[in-house]
């Protein structure tokens, strides 16, 4: 697959996906199934490896299990333009090319990015926690970074992105255009980290983050000593296209629960497929936060959807495609009565 971004050199795109456009996810609130739309978790895991191997060999998706999760499917919802950055250090002999991510809805907020890291080694896939977000930007979390801007107002104190990737671009957004204290940007793998790192670093030179502290950290949600040290910390926690993967779910929940301030507020973007993201709620529950679903919480984002809905299932799938917003708080506490 060509890795290079379209178009000529300098010119504005929409911020699709450099290799894939959609990851696999197997996420589907449990009330909203329809008859021969549940995937079990071995075959999105089976279709989610025999993506990442072929984007290793660099083949064409041919099989009907990796055609389904394609970018050749649905790419983005065009809520960011791209524009490559022609040469910006020449020292810089990572791999990654540099473009600026700008709002659409919103130009006057922009970023610059490098989200092409280029090839996956196998020991890295192999080896390393999660490595889907070390491909590209996916479209959940293009919609999550837009929701940001959009809601810009709302963010306050210490915020913090779960599962961000190799670019964490919603939380990158939040520290550009809210007036919020710090932004901590995380990932469980390190090489995504390394790359985040580059971008803070490349952004505080550009001088868009005012006042705000933001930092960026491994942060694995099975690992006790890394939620231990950032406990009841943060008062917004927000993760795009988290919870498909089944041995990470429940530490997920239970990450957020532990990092929530006591009136904090989690943001949850998720397509809604298979069982997933109702066992996701379901755990959120049982663990004592209280959830709420939102199908059309942006109109820009509702518009497409509605315009790519009659393209067909063959370009875009709902139940695949369109993520839904949940929101967790902490329950409320019984108050308590003096004797």
């Amino acid at each position: 697959m060509d890795r290079e971004l379209s178009g000529g050199v300098g010119k504005a795109e929409p911020a699709s996906s450099t290799l894939l456009g959609n990851r696999t996810k197997n996420t589907d609130a449990a009330n909203h199934l329809h008859p021969g739309d549940e995937t079990s978790g071995t075959d999105v895991a089976r279709a989610r490896w025999t993506l990442l191997r072929q984007v290793l060999r660099q083949k064409q998706m041919d099989t009907p299990e990796v055609k389904q999760v394609s970018v050749r499917r649905f790419a983005t919802f065009d809520l960011f333009t791209r524009k490559r950055v022609l040469t910006f250090d020449p020292s810089d002999t990572s791999d990654g090319k540099w473009v600026t991510y700008r709002s659409v809805s919103f130009p006057e907020y922009s970023a610059l990015l490098r989200d092409n890291l280029g090839p996956l080694r196998v020991d890295e896939v192999l080896n390393s926690f999660d490595n889907t977000g070390n491909v590209c930007v996916w479209p959940s979390e293009e919609v999550m970074a837009h929701y940001c801007l959009r809601k810009r107002h709302m963010f306050k104190g210490a915020v913090c992105e779960l599962g961000g990737g190799m670019t964490c671009l919603a939380g990158l957004m939040v520290a550009i255009c809210a007036d919020v204290k710090e932004v901590l940007l995380s990932d469980g793998n390190e090489k995504a980290i390394q790359n985040v790192r580059g971008v803070i670093e490349r952004n505080r030179q550009a001088g868009v983050f005012g006042s705000t502290h933001i930092s960026s950290r491994v942060v694995r949600w099975d690992s006790d000593s890394d939620i231990a040290a950032l406990e009841g910390h943060f008062d917004i926690i927000m993760c795009a296209d988290c919870v498909f993967l089944d041995q990470f779910r429940a530490s997920l929940v239970d990450a957020i629960r532990r990092l929530l301030r006591p009136n904090g507020m989690a943001l949850v973007f998720a397509p809604l497929r298979g069982e997933t993201l109702g066992l996701f709620c379901q755990l959120a529950q049982e663990a004592g936060l209280c959830v709420c679903q939102h199908q059309q919480y942006d109109a820009q984002v509702w518009d497409v959807h509605l315009k790519m809905q009659r393209e067909g299932k063959e370009a875009y799938d709902e139940n695949i495609h369109y993520p839904l917003l949940l929101t967790l708080t902490h329950r409320p506490q019984p108050a308590s009565h003096a004797q």
